[in-house]
């Protein structure tokens, strides 16, 4: 699989004339669509990956983000970017876009205009691969991130009305964004990378929580201190659950900012990279956080589950070198703090589909987008916590103790460890996808 990084996040920021009239198209349509009364189309959306992006060989896939300086972090989405998926989410925006205009004339074929699916896994496949029952909770699930989504609202209404969820606006206060010291302006300059990552973050929380309140704040950069400063505001401003989407290779560099990712009132959730069986990351290391690893997951005819995963290939995991083993966890070839404790998917390759209107690193058009990564398991099961309503007494070792409730993840590996629980999908615990999927919520209650 390629995973090429990109050569420049700077370059993200300039734009053609061409690229800027495209984009403007693109919003004003998101932003019509998000004012109208579209139905949701009336045939099973969601359930599954719809226009298939799978390829017979592995598809091209980048970084949202550019590799990070010392002292920052760097987004952990992967986007698929080969031709199969591209003209897929041309595919589906088209008729996104088709079905909003039937919309506006009245026409009586405005529901099924938007028949074609967008490519990658929408809200009700994931909900249906790990058993999510309706919840009516109310929580309020943060997203950390750094750089503004300028359209992040938008986009997500597209994405809600698409799936058949309730709106979630700041009208209503439903959805608020805010700056790294919890105020509606001035937000932070927008990087395009760390954009699209936004817009996966906030349409995962959806997937998992349809009635949560989402919390979007945004980091002024991703410096350790800017993202630790957002995380304490998130905290303050009465978020129960936080996703943090990003990562860094743990070092003495993040000391001084370990402390914003206690666990009380507040549990904070981790991508554990995207880099395979390598230096443990940060903050998923920390063992206050609850580390999520990745897996590839495929609909499956014969499973009784009706869907199989396996450990993703770039899922991260990695024996701790500076924060002690917590009590929760009983491995035995990790003397310090393993990463990672739980998963969701997270290959690119069985990615999950996502609408971002705003500029993206790649050129894609604006629109439906396959992602990938562990910043798409992230999100999603901080969504599952805040679904439990469970985010003031969950803590991190929590699903050690409720393994009768996830879907062990057997086979697939990240890595070489001469075929150890360390690098490779094994019954019971391995760090790769940590006790396993959720099988329902109950693995985050009780």
């Amino acid at each position: 699989m390629d995973t090429m990084p990109t050569s420049a996040r700077a370059s993200g920021h300039r734009s053609s004339v061409r690229r800027s009239a495209r984009l403007a198209v693109g919003v004003a349509a998101v932003a019509v669509l998000a004012g109208t009364g579209l139905a949701a189309p009336s045939q099973a959306v969601g359930s599954g990956p719809g226009t298939d992006p799978t390829t017979t060989a592995p598809a091209a896939v980048r970084d949202a983000c550019a590799a990070a300086a010392r002292d920052e972090v760097r987004c952990l989405a992967e986007v698929r970017v080969d031709a199969t998926a591209r003209q897929a989410g041309r595919d589906a925006t088209a008729a996104t876009r088709r079905a909003l205009a039937a919309q506006r004339v009245g026409s009586p074929a405005a529901s099924g205009a938007a028949a074609v699916l967008p490519p990658g896994y929408g809200a009700r496949a994931l909900r249906s691969a790990y058993a999510l029952p309706a919840s009516s909770s109310r929580a309020t699930v943060a997203v950390v991130i750094a750089g503004d989504v300028p359209n992040a609202e938008a986009d997500l209404a597209v994405y809600r009305r698409t799936y058949g969820l309730p709106a979630c606006t700041s009208a209503t206060g439903c959805f608020r964004k805010v700056n790294q010291a919890g105020r509606a302006a001035p937000l932070p300059v927008a990087d395009p990378g760390w954009a699209l990552e936004g817009s996966m973050d906030v349409q995962m929380v959806s997937a998992a929580c349809p009635t949560c309140r989402i919390l979007l704040v945004e980091g002024d950069d991703p410096s350790f201190e800017a993202l630790a400063a957002a995380t304490e505001t998130a905290r303050r401003l009465g978020a129960t659950v936080a996703s943090h989407s990003y990562g860094a290779d743990e070092s003495p560099f993040v000391m001084p900012f370990t402390a914003a990712y206690r666990p009380a009132p507040m549990i904070n959730v981790a991508s554990s990279g995207d880099f395979g069986f390598t230096t443990a990351g940060y903050p998923a290391v920390l063992p206050s956080v609850v580390a999520v690893g990745g897996t590839t997951l495929r609909r499956s005819a014969t499973a009784t589950r009706g869907w199989t995963e396996r450990v993703w290939s770039g899922a991260g995991s990695g024996c701790s070198a500076y924060f002690a083993k917590p009590a929760f966890q009983k491995d035995r070839n990790c003397q310090m703090r393993t990463v990672a404790d739980i998963s969701a998917v997270a290959d690119p390759q069985t990615g999950v589909a996502v609408y971002d209107s705003y500029e993206n690193p790649f050129g894609l058009e604006p629109g439906w987008i396959v992602l990938g990564g562990t910043s798409a398991s992230a999100p999603l099961v901080a969504g599952m916590i805040g679904a439990a309503d469970a985010g003031s007494t969950y803590r991190t070792g929590m699903a050690y103790r409720r393994t009768a409730f996830v879907n062990d993840v057997v086979g697939g590996s990240n890595g070489f460890c001469g075929r150890d629980y360390l690098c490779t999908g094994l019954p019971g615990y391995d760090a790769p996808s940590g006790v396993g999927t959720p099988n329902g919520l109950r693995v985050f209650t009780g």
